[in-house]
């Protein structure tokens, strides 16, 4: 009966994301609900000026995915996400990752909408992504997702693998570059295991040229696994026009104990913004978390309104 709900459910996801895919090779219904009331209290230099609470999604997402064997050595391969905004009654679905591809013995190839390559490189270590802690709250760039992409990554060789994005000069306007069209490029390296469940280290190298309005970005990533404690480590230099290049970094730690999990991260962005984030996950079972956590954050720029303290709660599942 359980078997039976489930494909009903899978046929009708298909139906509304991707009818034709779904005839023609296995598919996979995924995705989390990740939502949290927060109190948000903004620095008084701010323009902001007030406090306020919410009830906010945090990249909650619904998606399919599959492959499907062409023979013994090419496999196609598919991935149809959106981001589900549950506090956004006008603009509920916004898309995610939607891409389809090849991949075999060559490594893999694919096209459409998808993090870029220097995305991908940064593995697990900003541990506070989706939250007020995010590496991009501070000013820092890279976290790109390309509307008209095209991706190859190499085959793994040991524990290495390298990949490269070519971002189409005709999606420019779309990631918020200026009136100047340019086609962009993000290649990274990557050696070890983000997930440390095959090494107990990794780490990447990455560069992006001319990829959402910057000129360049220079990323390197390290992290580390020993006796149930999670080091993480990230350094960047970003310029926009050859006078305005900056460096960041971030640093993070992670510590389990059994259900629970302690965070803490610091973040900073030269002449922009700084901070950290405390926090803490509790595994109520393999799919559902509760969590909690505190931000404080400082721009620069006294009428910037992103400074302040940030605090949350919330509940995690996945399907």
């Amino acid at each position: 009966m359980m078997s039976t709900k489930r494909t009903v459910l899978a046929a009708a996801l298909a139906a509304v994301f991707a009818p034709a895919v779904a005839t023609a090779a296995p598919l996979t219904v995924y995705g989390k609900l990740n939502i949290e009331a927060s109190f948000n209290d903004f620095d008084a230099a701010s323009k902001a000026d007030e406090a306020e609470t919410e009830i906010r999604s945090n990249s909650s997402r619904v998606g399919i995915k599959g492959d499907l064997e062409l023979s013994q050595s090419v496999t196609a391969f598919y991935t149809i996400e959106y981001q589900v905004n549950t506090d956004d009654s006008d603009d509920n679905f916004k898309p995610r990752n939607q891409f389809v591809g090849l991949k075999g013995d060559f490594g893999a190839i694919s096209l459409g909408r998808q993090d870029t390559m220097l995305k991908k490189s940064q593995g697990k270590v900003d541990i506070f992504s989706d939250y007020a802690g995010d590496l991009k709250n501070y000013g820092l760039k890279g976290d790109n997702r390309g509307t008209e992409t095209l991706s190859y990554l190499t085959p793994k060789v040991g524990l290495f693998s390298a990949g490269i994005t070519y971002l189409a000069e005709g999606a420019d306007k779309q990631m918020g570059a200026d009136d100047k069209l340019t086609d962009g490029f993000s290649i990274a390296a990557m050696y070890g295991d983000a997930k440390y469940k095959k090494a107990n280290y990794y780490a990447a190298l990455a560069y992006d040229s001319d990829v959402a309005g910057l000129d360049s970005i220079v990323r390197a990533t390290v992290g580390t696994k020993v006796a149930g404690v999670t080091l993480g480590a990230l350094y960047q230099q970003q310029e926009q026009f050859a006078a305005d290049s900056k460096d960041g970094f971030l640093v993070s730690a992670a510590y389990g104990m059994d259900a629970l999990t302690l965070k803490l991260q610091y973040t900073d962005l030269e002449d922009t913004a700084d901070g950290f984030s405390v926090g803490a996950d509790y595994q109520l079972a393999k799919a559902t978390k509760v969590f909690g956590y505190f931000t404080d954050r400082s721009y620069n720029k006294s009428e910037n309104s992103k400074s302040g303290s940030f605090a949350g709660v919330g509940v995690e599942h996945k399907f």
